[in-house]
């Protein structure tokens, strides 16, 4: 059997939070139209905190293309809208449905467009199984790459926490809305500042 070595790939670049996915996935898309390329850029409506916007921590931001809910057939969506695109760049893909990976997958296959997916591979609980799209991502993508960043101690980070109040909190939903009564923060930690703080608890 022949193997066309030019087909497209989904990539999954993960890593902890704050070690720039957005920011890749801008330069991605800056270079991809610099050289006068179209992209689609998409991110779930789940991530309310700028809208239509991405936007990353050291000021660089973009419109999205179209932001997906867990009802949206993003292959559908990309085949009707998007199909003269040479790259579909997915932000927050961890909250993608299992499904929808697999309609990232289909958009390789059937498009022959390359997607690229920037997400976390786990959420601040770190016992369950975490989020459903990374989960699902990791176990189809053609290349998985992880995108590194530092903790507070100067050590790798590898694990996502959550703090309220200042206090880590290990249990509750995914996503928590911001009431304005409470401080939320996520920090990015390497496992022995996990456990200290654990400690502490």
């Amino acid at each position: 059997m022949n193997y066309n070595q030019d087909m497209a790939k989904l990539y999954f670049r993960y890593g902890a939070m704050g070690c720039g996915k957005t920011m890749q996935l801008l330069q991605v898309a800056f270079n991809y139209e610099e050289r006068g390329h179209k992209v689609c850029v998409i991110k779930p409506k789940t991530d309310t905190k700028n809208g239509t916007k991405l936007l990353t921590r050291i000021g660089p931001e973009r419109e999205t293309n179209f932001c997906f809910d867990k009802k949206t057939d993003i292959f559908k969506e990309v085949l009707k809208n998007y199909k003269d695109v040479q790259c579909v760049l997915v932000d927050e893909a961890q909250f993608l449905t299992p499904e929808q990976a697999d309609q990232l997958m289909m958009i390789t296959i059937k498009l022959n467009i390359p997607v690229m997916a920037y997400g976390l591979r786990l959420n601040f609980r770190q016992k369950d199984g975490g989020f459903e799209g990374a989960t699902r991502l990791l176990q189809i993508a053609h290349i998985i790459e992880e995108i590194k960043t530092i903790c507070e101690c100067g050590h790798k980070a590898t694990l996502n926490c959550r703090f309220l109040d200042d206090k880590l909190v290990t249990d509750g939903p995914d996503i928590l809305i911001d009431d304005g009564k409470s401080k939320i923060e996520y920090r990015a930690l390497c496992p022995a500042c996990y456990e200290k703080y654990l400690e502490k608890k």
